[in-house]
């Protein structure tokens, strides 16, 4: 006899059998994911360690006109935030949905001061002219600092004025490229654990269901580990 009778728990998917299959379903959709997502990001690297190979004048003359104090900063939110994202998956399986909500709240406000910290460093670039491609225009403060690197710079200490620009360029390009799909992927993030966030508040999870917070938390640390990769490549390596 045919039923319209729900065949399980109300999370469970019509097309699952048991909540561990579609639990396991979404965890290896995931790691689906995020394998393409460091592949994405792998170009990015390679291009890195291949244009330092060929430029490392350039590259040592570039890391010098980032701020690494803001990047330590941007670090270390980011290292909380993967720390309370990981605590919000914990008690979510427990069932303790306050203590969930707090703890993705945390996660959302480490990545918006992510996000400022980052904003003051772009406006910065901006102000000063030191922008990729086409849109590289120094001003005059924006020559000090390129003067200021090259005199500390590897190979760079007697290198004729003119040719700055095309190592600065490179780099800059480089760096608005990296961190620019970084930060997108941050923005992606908040707007991710924001969505989670209220469905829990809402009372959508409990110990028997809490994958989406286990996903959004992957993707999270994904986030983080990106960038403790791109932190001591773009910020500290001269």
């Amino acid at each position: 006899m045919a039923t319209d009778a729900h065949h399980g728990p109300e999370f469970l998917a019509h097309h699952f059998d048991r909540p561990v299959q579609q639990f396991d379903a979404a965890k290896l959709g995931m790691w689906t994911f995020l394998a393409q997502e460091i592949l994405f990001f792998s170009g990015i690297f390679v291009a890195y360690l291949l244009f330092r190979s060929w430029y490392p004048e350039a590259w040592s003359l570039g890391s010098r006109l980032l701020d690494w104090r803001m990047g330590t900063i941007n670090t270390f939110v980011l290292l909380i935030s993967s720390f309370t994202a990981a605590q919000a998956v914990a008690t979510a399986q427990r069932g303790e949905r306050n203590k969930t909500t707090v703890y993705l709240a945390i996660t959302l406000i480490c990545a918006g001061i992510f996000m400022v910290v980052k904003y003051f460093e772009y406006s910065h670039k901006f102000h000063v002219g030191l922008l990729p491609g086409s849109l590289f225009n120094p001003t005059e403060e924006g020559w000090a600092e390129i003067a200021a690197a090259a005199a500390n710079s590897h190979g760079m200490e007697s290198a004729p004025a003119g040719t700055y620009a095309n190592h600065v360029r490179s780099y800059i390009g480089l760096y608005f490229m990296a961190t620019g799909l970084h930060g997108i992927h941050v923005l992606i993030g908040m707007g991710v654990i924001t969505w989670v966030m209220i469905r829990n508040i809402k009372g959508e999870f409990t110990s028997e269901f809490w994958t989406p917070v286990d996903l959004v938390a992957l993707y999270w640390h994904l986030v983080d580990l990106i960038w403790i990769y791109l932190f001591p490549f773009m910020y500290l390596i001269d």
